[in-house]
């Protein structure tokens, strides 16, 4: 039973956040979902604070949600599909190397996760997430985990098709995970559903080991060479059922998930370190979850925090 490791996630619609014009955030399907009707029903993401306003269309469609925050985000996604190939051109004609073409790309995509961080503070908590997470998301080449037809469109903050009807994570998403989990230089983390390496490769640029479980088999073997290839000996990837963990090299530090759970698995409990955290979606598929923040105490207590309404497929396996 596959374990679907992306998902929707929570969208910004950014030519729509102004002081005036209250920022839209979205979340999206990964697959093919038709676009809103203008008549609103059934809710599937919840106010994060009393200011927001909820907009809900029918089940299966996307939703929005109104903050009076007065954060202003320029639009950067026709720009983005426009510029890129020629950018790359010019670059290539010059002896650079294409990488350096997607630069300026990553730095403004950066700055969307900045906007829609304070955006979304009353439900995380947090205006701003760490300097190294968002140096991590600056430097990893996103367009290198998407594929080819999909280069263009790689620091779109939206998830993107890798194949095997998954997706590669909304960089919002990815970056908010990553600060939850809290890691530090010398942690080991393990992540449960790879897809194709990404939030993996987020995670080695800031921890000294990083073990990756993907169901999908293709996608476990395309991930490893991938990440391989672009030099994160810190990452060890493994074909395998999240549901239960990977003790061998265990206790972690962190844990993230990145598909929606009925329950926390008992087994990621076991292997989470005293002092550690996990960072995991739960809820009912095609309902309301919730993004939760587990941590473990000294003692082995553990204490539950939700975080952020989201959107993931479900985890499969465990049975």
């Amino acid at each position: 039973m596959p374990l679907h490791s992306r998902a929707s996630q929570l969208i910004v619609a950014p030519e729509r956040l102004t002081s005036d014009s209250l920022p839209l955030l979205i979340p999206r399907d990964a697959g093919n979902i038709p676009p809103p009707p203008a008549v609103a029903s059934t809710p599937e993401l919840l106010p994060a604070s009393p200011k927001a306003t909820l907009q809900s269309p029918p089940a299966g469609h996307t939703i929005g949600l109104s903050l009076s925050l007065g954060v202003i985000v320029k639009p950067a996604t026709l720009l983005m599909r426009i510029l890129v190939p020629a950018i790359a051109l010019a670059l290539a004609s010059a002896g650079l190397r294409a990488d350096d073409a997607f630069t300026p790309l990553r730095n403004a995509m950066v700055r969307d996760i900045a906007a829609i961080s304070a955006a979304t503070r009353d439900g995380t908590g947090k205006a701003t997430l760490d300097a190294r997470v968002m140096a991590a998301m600056a430097k990893v080449p996103r367009h290198r985990f998407v594929p080819p037809e999909e280069e263009r469109y790689a620091y779109e903050n939206r998830p993107l098709p890798i194949g095997h009807g998954q997706t590669i994570s909304q960089p919002y998403i990815v970056a908010l995970m990553t600060d939850l989990a809290r890691v530090g230089p010398t942690d080991v983390v393990l992540e449960i559903g790879t897809g194709s390496g990404y939030q993996a490769a987020i995670l080695a640029e800031l921890v000294r080991a990083v073990y990756t479980m993907e169901i999908i088999e293709p996608l476990a073997t395309q991930a490893r060479e991938r990440l391989g290839v672009l030099g994160y000996r810190q990452v060890e990837a493994r074909l395998g059922d999240g549901y239960y963990g990977w003790a061998e090299h265990g206790p972690y530090d962190a844990i993230l998930v990145t598909a929606a759970a009925s329950h926390v698995p008992p087994p990621l409990i076991a292997q989470l370190k005293p002092g550690g955290r996990m960072v995991i979606p739960v809820g009912a598929p095609f309902m309301t979850q919730y993004l939760l923040l587990i941590e473990k105490a000294s003692d082995g207590t553990i204490s539950t925090r939700q975080v952020l309404p989201v959107r993931f497929v479900p985890l499969a396996g465990g049975r």
